[in-house]
């Protein structure tokens, strides 16, 4: 790592640190290495640290079941680009129903279970944001 050269009281000493890891060093003092305790503080790192809840992406929480039926729900926020269904249409479980753009990809939002469409809250175009009640299914 780094090599220096001391004089102490006209001795003169070769010195190399080997490896240094937080407050503990290896040295190399005229050929004879000496584990070696740094008294130092420990800086702190000023930058704060981001801490995020995790995302809970449970289907329990895309769905939410109503007297009607249930409703399927923007898992992002995004754009509508294409509704691939029709108030009163018969769809199965995993058919895409719309397709809407979130963080630049585009995703097919699917039928969680069987059924027929009886409401569409969106219109191609349309910005949603999350859990926004995007289609009904009875």
């Amino acid at each position: 790592m780094k090599k220096f050269n001391f004089k102490i009281r006209g001795n003169s000493y070769h010195t190399e640190i080997l490896e240094f890891e937080k407050n503990i060093a290896k040295v190399e003092i005229n050929g004879t290495i000496y584990t070696v305790e740094v008294e130092k503080e420990i800086q702190v790192s000023k930058t704060p640290t981001l801490v995020r809840k995790k995302p809970n992406i449970k289907t329990e929480k895309k769905i939410k079941k109503t007297g009607d039926g249930v409703d399927i729900k923007a898992p992002l926020p995004g754009n509508i680009l294409e509704i691939k269904v029709a108030k009163g249409n018969t769809v199965a479980k995993g058919d895409t129903l719309l397709v809407m753009e979130a963080m630049k990809m585009e995703n097919n939002i699917l039928a969680e279970k069987d059924g027929e469409i009886t409401d569409i809250a969106c219109a191609v175009g349309d910005s949603v944001l999350q859990n926004d009640v995007l289609i009904k299914i009875s």
